[in-house]
């Protein structure tokens, strides 16, 4: 080590080492960006960077080695080799070029670090063809030791630099990497020059016909600002392109694809916003609630292309009219939600509220024929109702169902006897718990086929309640509840103990997906609980797939990612439920370990006859194949749906073209056939359209 420091200290030039430096570090730290997009990127895209990466990486090297050398202080008379000097440029580019295509070619395994020891060893052959092509007037005598440990230095911080990038494991490590390849780089350089003595011999002069000091530095700095620049450019470039994506899937993600109206995350925002800006305590904000009457009508008498020809037009007509401070968004099917803010009598709500219902009233004309719909309006009050979003759309709701009940074109305000309906909630609640005991709950399975064979690949479990005197209550009704009372752990748990239970007993190993609620995530014993489960009911691990969404990690991501990983160490597989309606689906796929997308069904029901819905779901294929991850569309009702589906490369499907979610009874013939394979019919008869979608716990 002393010989090696002395090397540095005394036998260089400080200005040209610290330049060395500069061109090592810039050039490190873009060659492992590039990298970086190698592990992200598939096809065509993976090779240009894999080019990019190797070119710049073995130029960093080169252009370091050779800045390096001329530093070397040296009162004998040098020159530098063309051909060699040439050709050591080409190895460097060709070795690191090949390291980078080995971590390549797997996600794990021990390809990672051996692809990243090939790129050290291609900097350890590249010194030493520089050093080959280095003449100068004296014999060079190598010392063993140091010219093999230079070469192991090289070796192993290029396995680190290649394997912090693949293997993060916090999210500094994208430094390490980039540490890694400079630590190989100067370590192995630095280390390989101690190990050279030069011993002055007249007998020997470099040719006239060798590369000068002068003409090689012109060269040097030429290919680093070319090579730097062509990198750097490269990298930007794509850095914009990849933000202009998101902004643009983000726009996708907050609107509605057939109306172009602000979707109920948005208008969730927005609300928040203007409450917490509310300077005047006096003035006040309205929610309005409101669906559109006989929409239902319009949509089995003329057709679905009629339905959505009338909300688009009822959605330009509403935002024609929209004021100042006023908003509306359409939160699904023919339910929509407005605010208006900064008004004082109550009047002004009701104001607002007649204009909405004289816009939807007006005739549609479609195809020659007229369409009526009409509405009504439910409001509640900011801060006179509720002061939260949550409530105030609730409440809202509430008065919505007065309204219509009191007939088409009515408004109503919210009042505090609306709320018996929460006090049945309550009493609902006390049942739930009992509802266990009673042995009142069941689990039912809808299919998940492969796109392309349309075997069944597996099955997602959903929960019903058969109640003693009410009947089959909706899973809509009661899992908010469970959610609100904190008795979704319970019932979560009995879920998924119940569910691996009965898929441990099958014949034929199909895989279960299993819903996981906001609050079981948020729990630090889950992991435990989810392993002791396994452990009891025998079933592998790798069949048990958990589906999250994005709102059980929003609000702790470092919490739910250590609990994902927690999951993941355990064998179970993890995937993204209703990809699209979150408002931060990008980051949250760069930043969790996800195995698996599950688009939402909105967006599949509009992908033959809409194209923002087409877009979206197209985007999200896209940049999951990017990713590396699955793709499940969920609510695949036709045909029409799985040929898109299946030209877009999406290879797995969910919904009532395959079958309606069944009790156990029903899918034996799958779950206990007697080969490995799942049910190949493939001619199951989808339901009614108009049912309840199921509701998961």
């Amino acid at each position: 080590m002393l010989k090696i420091l002395s090397c540095i200290a005394i036998d260089h030039d400080y200005g040209l080492l610290a330049l060395a430096t500069l061109v090592c570090i810039l050039g490190s730290v873009l060659t492992m960006r590039l990298y970086a997009r190698v592990r992200r990127s598939v096809g065509v895209q993976k090779l240009n960077w894999l080019f990019m990466s190797g070119v710049i990486g073995g130029s960093t090297i080169w252009t370091t080695h050779f800045i390096a050398m001329l530093s070397f202080k040296s009162s004998l008379g040098h020159a530098y080799e063309p051909i060699l000097t040439m050709a050591s440029l080409g190895m460097a580019i060709g070795v690191t070029t090949l390291g980078f295509f080995v971590t390549a070619l797997r996600k794990t395994g021990a390809t990672i670090e051996l692809g990243g020891a090939i790129v050290g060893a291609g900097i350890a052959i590249m010194h030493y063809m520089g050093m080959m092509a280095y003449q100068i007037a004296g014999r060079m005598e190598w010392d063993f030791t140091y010219y093999a440990a230079s070469i192991i230095l090289g070796v192993f911080f290029g396995a680190v630099a290649t394997s912090r990038i693949a293997r993060p494991v916090t999210r500094f490590c994208k430094y390490g990497g980039v540490l890694g390849l400079i630590l190989a780089i100067v370590s192995m350089h630095f280390t390989g020059m101690a190990a050279v003595t030069i011993i002055p011999d007249p007998m020997v002069a470099p040719s006239a016909a060798l590369i000068p000091d002068n003409l090689l530095i012109i060269m040097v700095m030429a290919l680093m600002c070319l090579m730097l620049g062509l990198g750097a450019s490269t990298y930007v470039i794509d850095l914009h392109s990849s933000h202009q994506a998101a902004e643009r899937f983000r726009h996708l993600s907050l609107h509605d694809p057939l109306t172009a109206l602000p979707n109920r995350v948005a208008f969730g925002e927005h609300l928040d916003e203007i409450i917490r800006l509310q300077k005047d305590d006096t003035a006040r904000v309205a929610v309005l609630s409101f669906d559109l009457d006989r929409f239902k009508d319009v949509n089995d008498v003329h057709g679905h292309a009629a339905g959505d020809a009338v909300l688009r037009t009822i959605a330009e007509r509403m935002t024609q009219v929209l004021g100042e401070g006023e908003y509306v968004a359409r939160v699904g099917g023919d339910e929509f939600v407005a605010l208006t803010s900064n008004f004082f009598m109550k009047s002004e709500a009701k104001s607002f509220a007649s204009r909405l219902i004289a816009e939807i009233g007006k005739p549609v004309e479609w195809q020659g024929k007229t369409l009526l719909v009409g509405t009504s309006v439910g409001i509640s009050l900011y801060p006179v109702d509720a002061r939260t979003p949550e409530e105030l759309l609730a409440q809202a709701d509430l008065a919505m169902y007065r309204a219509k009940a009191a007939g088409s074109n009515s408004i109503r305000l919210y009042e505090p006897s609306m709320d018996d309906a929460a006090r049945n909630r309550s009493v609902l609640a006390m049942d739930m718990r009992q509802g266990i005991e009673r042995n009142e709950f069941e689990l039912y399975y809808q299919y998940q086929n492969n796109s392309l064979t349309r075997d069944v690949i597996g099955f997602e479990v959903l929960l019903r309640w058969k109640h003693p005197v009410r009947g089959m209550v909706p899973p809509a009704e009661f899992i908010p509840i469970a959610e609100k009372n904190g008795f979704i752990h319970e019932l979560g748990d009995w879920v998924l103990l119940t569910a691996c239970r009965q898929a441990a007993s099958w014949d034929n190993p199909i895989k279960i997906a299993v819903n996981v609620a906001p609050a079981q995530l948020a729990d630090t014993n889950f992991p435990g609980r989810v392993r002791e489960i396994l452990l009891e009911t025998g079933l592998d691990a790798a069949r048990l797939e958990l589906e999250i969404t994005e709102s059980g990690i929003i609000a702790d991501q470092q919490h739910a990612l250590h609990i994902i990983r927690q999951l993941k160490k355990l064998g179970v597989k993890i995937a993204m439920d209703d990809y699209g309606t979150g408002y931060s689906s990008l980051s949250t796929l760069q930043n969790f370990p996800f195995d698996k997308i599950k688009i939402d069904r909105a967006f599949i029901d509009g992908v033959t006859s809409n194209r923002h819905s087409a877009a979206i779901v197209r985007s999200t294929i896209i940049l999951a194949q990017s990713l590396d991850i699955p793709v499940l569309a969920e609510g695949v009702e036709n045909e029409e749906h799985m040929d898109f589906l299946r030209n877009e490369g999406c290879l797995q499907v969910q919904g009532y073209l395959f079958g309606k979610p069944m009790p156990l009874s029903e899918i034996e013939h799958v779950v206990n056939a007697a080969t490995g394979g799942a049910d190949q019919s493939g001619d199951a008869v989808a339901p009614d359209a108009g049912e309840d979608s199921a509701v998961a716990a």
